[in-house]
């Protein structure tokens, strides 16, 4: 029965996603840009590396449903929370502590980082999965533990760049402990051979591409970055965690001062660098999640050993093994979304004082950000085929679809991809290389144009032009996004586009056109 703990575990991580979803919400504006990298495969992307490419191509073979865009995100969920409750059996851990460990990722904000198709969660396993196989190798230092840590940490560079940083936190533990031996090791450098090996395609790509990831981080610090203070930083880290910080603080502090944590005290270390390199580059909150899983297996494993001395512990365990969960359950529309938009944005005003309800852009909105961004794409994918629908049958394929940003374009494609529509494009992010050949531009008759903020000279520049539309949900983050359609482009509307897509791709790539 004990080995089949972790293993129901992990079940119930990967079920209760679909079981928890609410209807009432669509996806959420990233994954849309995910799946369509799925259609144009590469080695590289302007924000992320190839990994998460390969998993839409195959989501997309599949239908690209619902459960299937679903299923990455749960799976590495729940692979994670397996390796935890797999590790606290091997350091020694009982059904308390396995079980405690457990209940504290199910509760903590991991749940909502799993639900969503992004990078996050396969960072998240593979920290995890590196600092398992550490920890395993101290115990019983044998080769393929570092040949695994190895491979993992080149597939985490092929999912996230934010792995460069965990590296920096592991190479820094390793050296403050006597784990530095390691480092002469040939087992050691065998597995930095692996991780360049596999990292080594995007590194070419970005080379050959002009490193538009120096870039992206550029406008992420400017726009998003700037917004993260010192001091919202390490408050996120007791809310995203919360109903777990009486486990995982205790779990840090007994892997640097318990003396039986000894042989682990690295792992301690490469949490307080991990987080002190991400508050110094102020890094998004959510960037620390990876570092907090084995922190739950100590602290797990820690807190059963002082409850076995008490007298009737058995009959206390179980209510503690529990208590993350119970503590989470108020706060569980946060979590998942359970409710619809309008109870939820009575709910989350409760919770306004929390910065539960901030934004990227430092502001307090009606709903938290990601749910607002799971709103109005279907209406708007909808609209823009009915616009196209609208247009002349003999000079409908002939349509210049164009977006001001990638959820726009990446929804567009998403809900019409079974329909005879032609893809929609943009000049922001990875959009800018699926552009349609610029020779080609001239041929267009008609350009439909998605803008959450149009020009008010757009309708000069076209023979004829009409409004086809706008987003009307409340609490959608894209509401009053417009859709005009625009017959016969004026001579210098192409032209026009030519140059805009030019521009910003060279400052992506660092040239000059």
């Amino acid at each position: 029965m004990k080995r089949l703990i972790p293993l129901l575990l992990a079940l119930l991580k990967f079920f209760i996603g679909y079981l928890l979803g609410s209807g009432a919400y669509e996806l959420q504006r990233d994954e849309y840009l995910y799946l369509n990298m799925g259609h144009h495969l590469a080695w590289g992307f302007i924000e992320v590396p190839p990994l998460l490419a390969a998993q839409a191509w195959l989501t997309q073979a599949l239908g690209g449903g619902y459960v299937w865009v679903k299923f990455w995100p749960f799976l590495w969920g729940a692979l994670t929370i397996y390796l935890v409750a797999r590790l606290t059996q091997k350091l020694g851990g009982g059904w308390f502590a396995v079980v405690l460990a457990g209940t504290c990722y199910l509760a903590s904000g991991f749940a909502r980082l799993n639900f969503l198709f992004q990078p996050n969660s396969f960072e998240v396993l593979a920290f995890t999965a590196v600092s398992y196989a550490l920890v395993r190798y101290w115990q019983r230092p044998r080769p393929g533990y570092l040949y695994a840590a190895g491979v993992v940490l080149g597939l985490s560079l092929l999912n996230k760049y934010t792995t460069f940083f965990f590296l920096a936190a592991v190479l820094g533990a390793v050296l403050l402990t006597p784990h530095r031996r390691l480092l002469t090791t040939r087992p050691f450098w065998s597995a930095a051979a692996l991780v360049l090996l596999l990292f080594l395609p995007n590194l070419i790509w970005q080379l050959r591409h002009g490193i538009p990831f120096l870039n992206h981080m550029s406008e992420l610090h400017g726009t998003q970055l700037v917004h993260v203070s010192v001091a919202d930083f390490w408050k996120d880290q007791l809310l995203m965690c919360f109903p777990a910080v009486w486990v995982w603080v205790p779990g840090l502090l007994a892997l640097l001062l318990y003396r039986k944590f000894r042989p682990f005290r690295a792992v301690g270390w490469l949490y307080l660098l991990g987080l002190g390199i991400l508050t110094v580059l102020h890094g998004k909150s959510y960037y620390a999640l990876g570092y907090y899983p084995l922190l739950f297996a100590f602290g797990a494993l820690w807190l059963e050993r002082q409850l076995s001395r008490l007298r009737g512990a058995r009959y206390v365990q179980p209510v503690v093994a529990a208590l993350p969960v119970l503590i989470m359950l108020p706060l569980l529309p946060f979590v998942y979304p359970v409710l619809s938009p309008a109870p939820m944005q009575e709910f989350g005003a409760r919770y306004r004082d929390l910065g539960m309800l901030r934004w990227e852009d430092g502001e307090d909105h009606a709903l938290p950000q990601d749910y607002a961004d799971m709103l109005g794409w279907q209406e708007l994918a909808d609209k823009t085929y009915a616009a196209w629908q609208a247009l002349p049958a003999a000079t409908r394929p002939r349509t210049l679809i164009v977006c001001a940003n990638y959820g726009q374009a990446g929804a567009i494609n998403y809900f019409n991809r079974n329909r005879l529509m032609p893809e929609a494009h943009s000049r922001n992010g990875s959009y800018l290389y699926w552009w349609p050949d610029l020779t080609a531009l001239a041929s267009f008759e008609h350009v439909i144009l998605v803008d959450d903020e149009p020009d008010d000279d757009v309708p000069a520049l076209f023979a004829r032009y009409s409004r086809a539309g706008t987003i009307g949900n409340p609490y959608a983050r894209e509401k009053g996004t417009a859709i005009g359609v625009g017959t016969g482009p004026g001579p210098a509307v192409l032209p026009r586009i030519r140059r805009e897509h030019q521009a910003a791709l060279a400052v992506w790539e660092g040239k000059k056109w």
